[in-house]
């Protein structure tokens, strides 16, 4: 059987459309948790340890 294929921007569009169907809390659940993540990556440091053999 062949699957149609979907462009990049139908596939886009499908996602948005998906996202409008869900209500307001989930919306703002999701928007909490993303800046959440996102005050997590802007206070993180990467430190390196050199590998030390014993």
């Amino acid at each position: 059987m062949e699957k149609p294929k979907q462009t990049f921007d139908e596939a886009e569009i499908a996602l948005l459309k998906e996202g409008l169907k869900r209500s307001y809390k989930e919306r703002f659940e999701m928007a909490t948790r993303l800046y959440k993540i996102q005050q997590t990556m802007a206070k993180a440091t990467i430190v390196h340890k050199p590998f030390i053999k014993k």
